[in-house]
């Protein structure tokens, strides 16, 4: 069996990254879904005016990347076998791997919460914004054949 390494446009995950912050920057905005957010975390304006701690924009940018990435992968193996365009390869195998990881398992780790299920549709919608963003991105610019 021959092992094949998924082709990734690196300018195409970089790129995918950068959308994930821009939808979170934009989502969490206090005009757009922010208010309503900080409501259901329980944060104040005065709780959330001194940010956040130094080491957070970083690793939301490394996580960023990781799932842009591993994005393209997938986003190449479903072009690879089932052919076709790669924008709908990427798009569908985004809301897949999010149906299938990230909303299932927010649900679960929300469920124990102590808020309940308050939270999760907030991280479920922004969540299937970011994927659907990155897989746009990847999606209208595939790796080179």
């Amino acid at each position: 069996m021959e092992l094949t390494v998924p082709a990734i446009n690196i300018w195409a995950v970089l790129l995918a990254t950068v959308a994930a912050m821009v939808v979170g920057f934009v989502y969490y905005q206090p005009k757009v879904l922010g208010n309503a957010w900080m409501k259901a975390v329980g944060h104040t304006s005065e709780s959330v005016a001194s940010g956040p701690k130094p080491w957070v924009y970083p690793m939301l940018i490394v996580c960023a990347f990781v799932t842009a990435w591993v994005l393209a992968g997938a986003a190449w193996i479903s072009q690879e076998f089932y052919s076709g365009s790669f924008l709908l390869n990427a798009l569908v195998t985004g809301w897949i791997l999010f149906v299938g990881f990230t909303a299932a398992r927010v649900l679960v780790h929300d469920a124990f919460d102590p808020r309940g299920l308050k939270v999760a549709g907030f991280t479920i919608l922004n969540e299937l914004l970011v994927i659907t963003a990155m897989a746009l991105v990847i999606g209208v610019w595939p790796p080179a054949a």
